[in-house]
This record gives C-alpha cells, sequence and structure tokens, in this order.
C-alpha cells in the first residue's frame, strides 16, 4: 500500500468485493517497473494517480469461475465504453481516466477487483512469467502501431530497462533489418542480445543518425533528444518512456522540421492492442519470460523495490510472486 509518496507498508485487508459487471480475481505474478517507482516517489503527474492505492499494473492471474479456472491478463486502463474516444477504439484516451494501479488499487495483493471487460483470458500453457509482461508488451504494440513499421528498416531503441528490451523483442515483428539498442548498463547486453537487437553500445559511444525508426524506452530528457537527434530524414521517433512530471529538453524544432521528422508519443495501450499481444502470447508467436531475472514474494516486497531502484549486474524485469 503506497498511502502517499513515500509512504508504503504491507498491511492486512478486508477480503475484496466486486460490484456488478467486476470480478475478482487472484495474482499469481506482478511486475515492478521504474512507473511503480515514480508512484512511491510521487513523481507521476497528478491528475495520472490517486492515493492511498496498492501498486500493480503488470500482472497475471487466475480466475475462478463456476466451470473452471483461467489463466488471465487484465488491461490496466479501464475504457468507459461510450465517450467520444471509446467508439473511436482509442480506448487509452477515455475521457474517464481510470487505471489499475494508479486510481484504483491493483495486483499487489492476494486479490485484485477489475471489470470484467478488461479481462483476456490465455492459454493455459503460457508461462506465467510471461503473461506478466503482457501489459509493458501492449504499450510497446501501441507505439508500434503508431508507428507502422515497414520491413527492412533500420531500428534503434535507446533504453535497456524493459521497455527497451521488449521493443527490441516485438520489433522483430515487422521484419527489420537492423536493431540497434543503446542502454546505459552494460551487464544487460546479453539480454538485449537474446531480446533481438543486432548490437548493444553505451550512451556515449554514439550510435546515432539514419534511423527508420527511432524508439526512446529510457524516460528521461537526455534520451528524448537523442532520439530527435538518431532518425534520418523523414524518419520516425517513437517515445515510449515516462520521465519525472514536468522535466524539459531543448528542442530544435527548425531541425525536426526541416528533416520532416514524424514524433509520436505514445501512451499505454487500446483495448485492441492488448488484445492483440494477449493472442500473440497465447499462440506461441513471441516469448518474453526470459527478461524476468528477480523474482520475490510478497514479504520482500522492500527487496524488491530496492533490486528495481538498485539494478546490480543483469536485471530485466523484477516480479512479486503469490
Amino acid at each position: 500500500m503506497v498511502a502517499a509518496p513515500g509512504s508504503v507498508s504491507l498491511e492486512e485487508r478486508l477480503p475484496a468485493s466486486a460490484r456488478p459487471g467486476e470480478v475478482i480475481v487472484s495474482p499469481s505474478i506482478v511486475g515492478l517497473c521504474g512507473t511503480d517507482l515514480e508512484i512511491i516517489d510521487g513523481k507521476i503527474d497528478p491528475a495520472y494517480v490517486r492515493y492511498p492505492l496498492t501498486l500493480g499494473h503488470e500482472w497475471c492471474g487466475v480466475l475462478d469461475e463456476p466451470d473452471g479456472k483461467r489463466v488471465v491478463v487484465a488491461e490496466g486502463v479501464v475504457p468507459c465504453g461510450h465517450c467520444e474516444r471509446c467508439r473511436q477504439g482509442r480506448t487509452n484516451l477515455c475521457e474517464t481516466y481510470e487505471e489499475v494501479g494508479f486510481t484504483r488499487d491493483g495486483a499487489v495483493a492476494d486479490e485484485v477487483v477489475v471489470p470484467r471487460q478488461v479481462i483476456h483470458v490465455l492459454d493455459e500453457a503460457v508461462d506465467r512469467s510471461a503473461a506478466a509482461l503482457v501489459e509493458p508488451m501492449a504499450v510497446v504494440y501501441q507505439g508500434f502501431e503508431r508507428a507502422r513499421p515497414k520491413p527492412g528498416w533500420r531500428v534503434l531503441v535507446i533504453g535497456d530497462g524493459t521497455v527497451g528490451l521488449l521493443s527490441a523483442l516485438l520489433v522483430r515483428l515487422y521484419s527489420p533489418s537492423v536493431v540497434d539498442l543503446i542502454g546505459a548498463r552494460s551487464a544487460q547486453e546479453a539480454l538485449a542480445l537474446e531480446a533481438g537487437a543486432d548490437s548493444f553500445c553505451a550512451p556515449e559511444e554514439g550510435l546515432r543518425g539514419d534511423y527508420d525508426l527511432v524508439i526512446e524506452a529510457a524516460g528521461s530528457p537526455k534520451a528524448a533528444a537523442m532520439a530527435l537527434d538518431s532518425a534520418r530524414r523523414g524518419g520516425v521517433v517513437v517515445l515510449l518512456g515516462l520521465p519525472p512530471h514536468g522535466e524539459t529538453t531543448p528542442v530544435a524544432i527548425d531541425d525536426v522540421v526541416n528533416r520532416d521528422l514524424a514524433v509520436h508519443a505514445s501512451f499505454s495501450y487500446t483495448s485492441s492492442a492488448f488484445a492483440r499481444v494477449a493472442g500473440l502470447l497465447s499462440a506461441g508467436a513471441i516469448e518474453p519470460s526470459f527478461l524476468v531475472t528477480h523474482r520475490f514474494a510478497l514479504e520482500e516486497w522492500q527487496a524488491a523495490v530496492e533490486a528495481l531502484r538498485q539494478p546490480v549486474g543483469v536485471r530485466g524485469k523484477v516480479v512479486i510472486e503469490l
């Protein structure tokens, strides 16, 4: 429970209760990410978080139905379904913002309550570690939906965290000719290459320029500026990273215009993007479970947060197993 920025604890709660249209799911495995740290530290735009809250927006669990148990994942963004944006299929921009682990309690708990409409049933053979990565994969896939990569494109990924590594993995679905990755920590190179990157280098080594598609997944102003510098004329830049609220970077607007860049900022994911990723996972078209490198029990939540905050050696996805 994050009662307020800087105030985190493990608490005993009353059994969950569901309203009409909702279901109670028992989480199996929950991923933690940099955004969870920003929630803990109070660095998220206040318009997108409501305290007190239970963390956990990347997860899979078990739904106990009368006809049996189902392994499920659930969209974090809860669309109203009737506003103009929802009717257009742009559910990530629903006029009524509500999101699991941000404005309503998340899945780092024995039970989580979600609307039935956001539930997706997975094939029983799916590794639950992989299932817990559906949510961040949907974030990446939504960015690709904006960029529309073409076969043969040269791709640069900036960022060696989970979103960057998943970007290298999922962009292979579009048959690029090259996927390079710039990461801050050399220990991540092996994970990056396993994910699908052709090469890994540090920021100072400067793999910049001449890329058809640049994916910024580091979540820093410096990385955003590097992404703009790295695209070729007529190239596409997708901003997936989320810096702390209010951080900025200077942009040479005339350079963006003269180089005819398409710059897409991509927020979360639509219901269709989430469903597409869940389907790809169930079909065996993607297999991201190798990215889970750190596992903790619920009682070890402090160690999990520390592993996220202070990475040592190879660190992919940090998860809590329930």
